[in-house]
């Protein structure tokens, strides 16, 4: 058997030979049909592009976990509102903040933090304290307390 006398396979099929004619009936618009998009050099649409509708990735809700869900989020208090809204002595507790309406909510906690000066001896009970805040309510007398 010899290589010229095998039989004929469709591996060595001729490539299309577009615009070369209209004999070739790949002519004028060589296979792109009329105008478009697609029949423009250099078209390519992503594969997942649906026209400029909202694409369906966006459309569905998110799904999954997220651990933004379990923060530990603190009320906050400054010593400034401390100093305006007690008086020498006063025993400053979360109840006590929000009854007075000073905190919205209680949230996880308060947090006591150090802006501003405190000239008052107050007992501040709360559940966090920054550390510049505990040593301004010292140095004015006062005591602080983690609940």
């Amino acid at each position: 058997m010899k290589l010229e006398s095998l039989p004929k396979s469709n591996e060595t099929k001729a490539r299309k030979r577009v615009g070369r004619g209209p004999g070739s009936g790949m002519g004028k618009t060589s296979t792109r049909g009329q105008k478009g998009q697609k029949s423009r050099s250099g078209a390519s649409i992503s594969a997942w592009f649906q026209g400029g509708q909202t694409p369906i990735y966006r459309r569905i809700p998110k799904r999954g976990f997220n651990n933004a869900r379990f923060e530990t989020k603190f009320a906050t208090i400054n010593i400034s509102d401390l100093e305006r809204f007690f008086n020498d002595g006063d025993v400053v507790t979360p109840e006590v903040l929000k009854t007075r309406g000073i905190i919205k909510k209680q949230l996880n906690g308060v947090k006591v933090l150090a802006n501003g000066e405190l000239t008052k001896k107050l007992t501040v009970k709360a559940q966090r304290f920054s550390s510049a805040s505990v040593t301004k309510i010292e140095n004015a007398g006062g005591k602080a307390e983690v609940i």
